[in-house]
């Protein structure tokens, strides 16, 4: 089976529509590039056009990873940050991002979570209970000292 062989511009073309149907990371970009058997050349200048067309900005794709990610799946910010690290984004610009995330709403989030999973889970003992959704909420990744005291409060009602 023969791969397609792609000239610069056709390349340029496609990474376009790639970027522009949703916000990419450089890593994606380059990942797709090797994937398209581009040359370590052609890939530095279409990641240059690309960030000089804007359509591909480190910045804009980190904060909107971080607002989907959270205010769509309800991710706490441990799972967002590993997210991010996968796609090899400075940690410095991940700190910044997550001023897209309101403090009242990530609280909010956590006291969410924590009611519907308190109707999920059937069982009387509220040792359990605790150990059931705190593993949950790590999972989410949200940290233990973020969710420890709305928990407690929660589950003595």
């Amino acid at each position: 089976m023969k791969r397609k062989v792609y000239t610069l511009e056709e390349a340029q073309k496609k990474l376009e529509y790639f970027c522009a149907y949703q916000d990419r990371s450089h890593w994606e970009v380059q990942k797709k590039l090797k994937e398209m058997r581009m040359i370590p050349e052609a890939i530095d200048q279409i990641i240059i056009h690309l960030i000089q067309e804007n359509y591909l900005n480190e910045e804009r794709f980190t904060r909107s990873f971080v607002r989907g990610k959270f205010y769509q799946k309800k991710w706490g910010k441990n799972k967002i940050k590993q997210g991010l690290y996968k796609h090899k984004i400075h940690p410095n610009l991940i700190e910044k991002a997550f001023s897209e995330i309101n403090d009242k709403d990530y609280k909010q989030s956590i006291r969410d979570l924590i009611a519907k999973k308190k109707n999920d889970y059937k069982t009387n003992h509220s040792y359990q209970l605790k150990q059931k959704i705190s593993n949950y909420l790590l999972q989410k990744g949200y940290a233990y000292d973020e969710f420890a005291e709305i928990l407690e409060n929660m589950l003595k009602t």
